[in-house]
């Protein structure tokens, strides 16, 4: 125990939160129990990454997933052997490279992303409908704040 720094209290809200992370946690390690073949978490998340902001270049995807752009290179690398991202040279500077998803990567993450909407709204479904345009709010605050594009904005999918 440091000296002069109190003890943390119990947050009931930190409590929630960390309690529905752990709910929505296991929810995404079942949806991915069908891909697990295909790609490991990381990759997964640089293919959500790519259907939620677009095509990018490995700089902006690295700064995204919080790695450096070395490890965002080799996992892209992986993925484009996999044929679940494309590499396209940009027209004006063809030193510049934009990724984007392939068709297989679409459909993978469109697959993931319905496994995981059928048991959040079989959750969902015992949550009081008074209650659930509160909920709609805090859990939109919270992605917001952790820098989540919201769902609506890339689930009917890029134009490639």
């Amino acid at each position: 125990m440091s000296v002069g720094l109190p003890e943390p209290g119990p947050d009931p809200l930190i409590d929630a939160v960390l309690s529905a992370s752990r709910a929505l946690v296991a929810i995404a390690a079942r949806s991915l129990g069908d891909v697990a073949d295909e790609v490991t978490l990381s990759q997964y998340r640089a293919l959500v990454v790519l259907a939620s902001r677009g095509p990018q270049r490995v700089a902006p995807l690295a700064e995204a997933l919080g790695v450096t752009a070395s490890t965002a290179t080799r996992m892209c690398d992986r993925l484009v052997r996999k044929g679940l991202i494309v590499r396209r040279h940009e027209r004006e500077d063809r030193r510049q490279v934009r990724l984007s998803l392939a068709s297989d990567g679409r459909r993978l993450v469109d697959a993931v992303t319905l496994r995981r909407r059928q048991e959040i709204a079989s959750l969902l479904a015992v949550i009081p409908s008074e209650q659930r345009l509160d909920l709609i709010d805090a859990l939109t605050r919270l992605a917001m704040a952790a820098g989540e594009v919201p769902e609506q904005s890339w689930s009917s999918g890029w134009d490639l």
